[in-house]
């Protein structure tokens, strides 16, 4: 049964009214969906969860007790911290052990092994946070090589290039050396929506992707981000020429702080909320 969603602006609307056109077509059935409905931990059976210092020099600590779901909502919190980096090695060229304090905690889960789909439709239903530091994401890895030859899918990421916040829909595949990624990169200035709706980070938003054996087109409340075709997202030497886009995709939520592309973020913005109503997968 289709929950209602409670917005920000107090109005009440059921999950029925929030199916995009495209994605409840007659041709599509929903083969995999998490409500978030029920108050506590994350399904753990759907979900797992990331922990400690892991990619792009984020500020955060990832931490299993950072999401939870509440009102209906998974919510992804970033908090401050200060307690002792249990990985800090004295010296280290790691990032993730020259560290020696944690000074930030936040999440990111994923289904990693225990769901993944190859083309269809992807639905999120969002509210994203939009300060200065926050990195959230919505995004699919493959499941076969490594990192970028498997394959990367940006359906959404939120940061600031220059100074500037952006929102991206991105997709990546591998060239002919380690982690070295060739990019389809689509980067639209923050201002574009807010032009449309001053109000509009207060709010829910819907991302999707469209992905077929073709073409993957990821769209935000209806307007088209980025088209990929996949003609052309063919792995150099390291990945054996395979086509990462053509092959099961496992799903991942995240936010960062800070790292290569978040920015700075003052103490006195925590604590940083990332919300999610529903993920649902059609075929």
């Amino acid at each position: 049964m289709l929950k209602k969603v409670v917005l920000a602006a107090g109005a009440v609307l059921m999950g029925a009214n929030l199916f995009n056109a495209a994605a409840a077509s007659p041709d599509r059935t929903l083969i995999w969906s998490d409500e978030f409905n029920t108050d506590g931990p994350l399904n753990s059976e759907k979900w797992n969860f990331e922990e400690g210092f892991v990619r792009n020099h984020e500020f955060q600590w990832y931490a299993d007790s950072n999401a939870y779901c509440q009102g209906g909502l998974l919510v992804l919190e970033a908090r401050p911290a200060n307690f002792p980096n249990p990985n800090y090695e004295e010296g280290s060229r790691d990032w993730r052990k020259s560290r020696k304090n944690i000074e930030c905690t936040s999440a990111s889960v994923n289904t990693r092994g225990k769901f993944d789909f190859k083309y269809g439709t992807i639905e999120v239903r969002a509210r994203i946070p939009v300060g200065p530091g926050a990195w959230p994401a919505i995004w699919t890895l493959g499941n076969e090589m490594p990192w970028p030859s498997c394959g990367e899918i940006d359906i959404m990421e939120f940061y600031r290039i220059d100074g500037v916040p952006h929102i991206l829909a991105n997709a990546a595949w591998g060239k002919n050396r380690p982690n070295d990624a060739m990019w389809n990169s689509k980067t639209v200035p923050f201002t574009h929506f807010l032009e449309k709706d001053p109000e509009w980070a207060s709010k829910f938003h819907i991302w999707r992707m469209d992905w077929d054996e073709n073409a993957l087109k990821i769209y935000l409340d209806d307007e088209l981000i980025n088209e990929v075709d996949l003609a052309t997202t063919v792995n150099g030497k390291i990945g054996r020429g395979t086509n990462p886009m053509q092959q099961p995709h496992y799903v991942l939520l995240d936010l960062a702080i800070g790292g290569d592309h978040g920015g700075d973020i003052s103490p006195d913005t925590y604590p940083v909320r990332y919300e999610i109503d529903y993920v649902r997968v059609y075929q």
